[in-house]
């Protein structure tokens, strides 16, 4: 029987995620995750199938801490809420560099643009309450301001 791992994936995520934010997904590798885990590769493998899943874990993780920053700036009543989630966007930018760009500046030319659609549906939500507009037009209008908004918070 072979022994138990000594790490949850939980762990694993935690330790690829930190080496993820201090230097880009880039150097996110088998041997560094081991080496930040003070152990082998083996209980990585043992858990994931290979780094490939590991990356989308820590994808899922950035993203679940991008909206948690969505949840906080909108609950602060600071700002109306549709301005708090462009704020939060920005400070996200400012404190997660290298995870803002590995959710926000990555090539997602592949992706499907109605799966985009539904991640900001609920700021399309929002826009439709608030200013009386149809879905597409609220679209069009939150696609012009987050242009804006993604030019300040990549500077």
């Amino acid at each position: 029987m072979p022994p138990k791992c000594k790490f949850t994936k939980s762990e694993i995520v935690g330790a690829a995620l930190y080496i993820t934010r201090e230097a880009g997904i880039g150097a996110l590798t088998a041997r560094a995750l081991a080496a930040r885990l003070g152990c082998s590769a083996k209980p990585i493998f043992g858990l994931f199938k290979n780094m490939e899943e590991v990356q989308r874990e820590v994808l899922a993780e950035a993203n679940r801490l991008y909206q948690s920053y969505l949840r906080e700036d909108m609950e602060k009543g600071e700002y109306p809420a549709y301005k708090a989630s462009g704020m939060a966007y920005i400070r996200f930018a400012k404190e997660e560099k290298e995870l803002f760009k590995l959710l926000f500046m990555r090539d997602r030319s592949r992706e499907n643009v109605e799966e985009n659609r539904e991640e900001v549906r609920p700021q399309l939500d929002m826009i439709q309450k608030s200013l009386g507009l149809d879905e597409e037009d609220a679209y069009l209008f939150h696609m012009e301001m987050w242009i804006f908004v993604h030019g300040i918070a990549t500077m």
